[in-house]
């Protein structure tokens, strides 16, 4: 299977076109600016005009300006971008409200390009993990809230605008948002991407940030790592038969923090590399894409 994206949506990642804002407005009309041609351009306002579901979109803002998305504050970086996550199921188009220090807010507006999502058929999972019973459930639900937890980390660390690298090399045995079928079970859309690769095979961090979680053995994952890439973008490593950093350890990109293995709901040894917006999940390929 090509390790490509079957399209090429992720260009709309790379901050190719500013947004355009419509001229200022007289008292009687709406205070806030909307995006409209591309034209009469917010100076130091950069967007992307549309996004793929599943991206990972990187903005630019004047520094010290309040940016505000689905009810939820983007902190600029000091040099004045901001980060947030599409959804796989997302319809848009996305809203986001920038406000410039000591200029009028203006209201941007993004299109959201829809994907197809594909059916896997994974055969061979351990059926305790596909229907649990009652004690494992709850033990899979406590475990899962653990990590959401750490998810929610708004840290200041900037990898999420490093160029990020493939963990592992490796043929792509599962893909981003596919809808999964277990045995005949129908389950959840697939988080992440999975990579094949010898059991043993060291797992390099994509891009720098801080482990907020690492646990050897989670019922469903198997041995986890959440690495924090700043401004709530993060990584997950799942099915690890080796961790080698601790929570709290900061991580530099190239870094070993693990070896692939077969822990948790695993048919053969392989890495699952998941990406989250705090509790959104988005497609590593695109973001992989994005620095090409």
């Amino acid at each position: 299977m090509s390790l490509r994206a079957p399209t090429r949506h992720a260009i709309a990642l790379v901050l190719l076109a500013a947004l355009p804002l419509a001229a200022a407005r007289g008292p009687s009309q709406a205070a806030t600016a909307t995006v409209r041609a591309i034209t009469d351009v917010a100076p130091g306002v950069v967007f992307p005009t549309s996004v793929p579901q599943g991206a990972m979109v990187i903005g630019k803002v004047p520094a010290g300006s309040a940016v505000r998305y689905r009810g939820r504050s983007l902190r600029p970086t000091a040099y004045g971008s901001v980060v947030f996550g599409v959804g796989r199921d997302e319809p848009g188009p996305l809203e986001l409200t920038v406000q410039p220090p000591g200029a009028p807010p203006h209201r941007v507006c993004i299109a959201v390009t829809p994907r197809d999502w594909p059916v896997e058929i994974v055969r061979g999972a351990p059926p305790a993990t596909v229907n649990p019973p009652p004690e494992i459930a709850r033990r899979i639900a406590q475990e899962q809230a653990q990590v959401s937890a750490a998810r929610e980390r708004d840290g200041d660390e900037t990898g999420f605008a490093q160029r990020f690298q493939w963990p592992v090399q490796g043929r792509i045995s599962g893909r981003f948002g596919n809808q999964r079928i277990y045995d005949g079970i129908p389950g959840a859309p697939h988080s992440g991407m999975d990579i094949a690769a010898p059991a043993g095979t060291p797992v390099q961090a994509p891009a720098s940030g801080v482990v907020t979680f690492a646990a050897p053995d989670l019922y469903l994952t198997g041995g986890t790592v959440l690495l924090d890439h700043g401004h709530g973008i993060s990584s997950n490593f799942l099915h690890l038969s080796r961790i080698d950093v601790q929570v709290g350890e900061v991580v530099r990109q190239g870094q070993v923090i693990g070896a692939v293995g077969a822990s948790g709901r695993a048919t053969g040894p392989h890495l699952h590399w998941g990406m989250n917006w705090f509790d959104t999940r988005i497609d590593p390929l695109l973001v992989l894409e994005r620095g090409q």
